[in-house]
């Protein structure tokens, strides 16, 4: 009896997780928004140069959360990886409807518990990209995750739709789910949209943006449900140390959850790229974990944790 082995599938192809190396779990090398007008990530080049320094400085691979629609460069992730020698994970998926111009995405009436083959069309757009290939790719880069955004305020119906569609790609190919979380949102209630109502199991979750909810209990709770949970805002803080992650990742230590934590840049602007970056992920954040904690838990953060989290047992419907 054959046994499946679980891979990170990579913009070079799938790989083995104990080769992904050190990570960072939440980035963007390209991306453009309506909201960040002027502020585009749309330089091959300064993508190179920006992955040249993060390898020096040790690091192995990224994982680029950029959606479709959102200006992901699929025609340059490979020539970049080969180039610099850093792995890269690219996402498909969607972000908040008001990253969109207005009909990028149908506006579909309803709820999907009652409807559930109306989104049938963007699963299957998620399938496609994850098994067969990312559209504008030369090379055929296929992505290896779903990326999907709660909303401020209560979950809206595009967020109802676009997680539904993500949890059906996610059970058709094994791919991990990361979020986007808002700080005025509703984490457990996506969190019960994708585990409760679609079934995606809670260790093939990623809350991103953990920072951003001021609520330590709260930060608890979701780690109770088993997910996984990315401190990614050094680049948004402008402060490569981000003392505000390390108090977070201090208290899910305490509490028994470092085995669930990620850490990633989040660079979405220009201006966070100058001002800190994947780069400064490594300089300063993590040189100061490892001074109060010893160098196992940045293994543990940077290493262990991702090479579980972006591993799947994939499958092509």
């Amino acid at each position: 009896m054959s046994r499946t082995v679980r891979t990170v599938r990579t913009v070079l192809g799938d790989l083995d997780p104990a080769d992904l190396g050190v990570t960072d779990s939440h980035d963007h090398l390209f991306i453009r928004s309506p909201l960040l007008p002027g502020q585009e990530l749309d330089d091959p080049a300064a993508a190179e140069d920006v992955l040249r320094a993060y390898a020096t400085a040790g690091g192995r691979a990224l994982v680029q959360w950029t959606p479709l629609g959102l200006g992901r460069g699929a025609d340059s992730l490979a020539a970049l990886s080969r180039a610099t020698g850093v792995h890269v994970v690219a996402a498909t998926g969607a972000h908040q409807a008001v990253h969109y111009a207005p009909g990028f995405f149908p506006d579909v009436d309803g709820d999907p518990a009652e409807r559930p083959g109306a989104y049938a069309d963007l699963a299957e757009r998620f399938v496609a990209e994850l098994t067969t290939g990312l559209p504008g790719s030369p090379e055929g880069v296929r992505a290896g995750l779903i990326k999907v955004a709660g909303d401020p305020g209560p979950v809206s119906r595009h967020t109802r739709w676009t997680m539904a569609a993500a949890a059906e790609a996610h059970h058709a190919t094994g791919a991990p789910i990361a979020v986007h979380l808002e700080a005025d949102g509703a984490p457990l209630r996506v969190l019960h949209l994708l585990h409760d109502r679609h079934g995606v199991r809670p260790d093939r979750i990623v809350l991103g943006h953990l920072t951003r909810l001021p609520d330590r209990a709260l930060h608890r709770a979701l780690a109770a449900e088993g997910v996984r949970l990315a401190l990614d805002s050094p680049s948004r803080s402008g402060r490569s140390g981000d003392h505000q992650a390390f108090d977070v990742i201090a208290d899910l230590v305490e509490a028994g959850h470092a085995d669930q934590l990620l850490l990633g840049a989040d660079t979405t602007t220009r201006t966070a790229r100058a001002a800190a970056g994947p780069v400064g992920l490594l300089a300063d954040l993590v040189p100061r974990l490892a001074r109060s904690y010893g160098p196992e838990l940045p293994e543990l953060l940077l290493v262990t944790n991702p090479a579980a989290a972006f591993a799947a047992d994939w499958r092509t419907p």
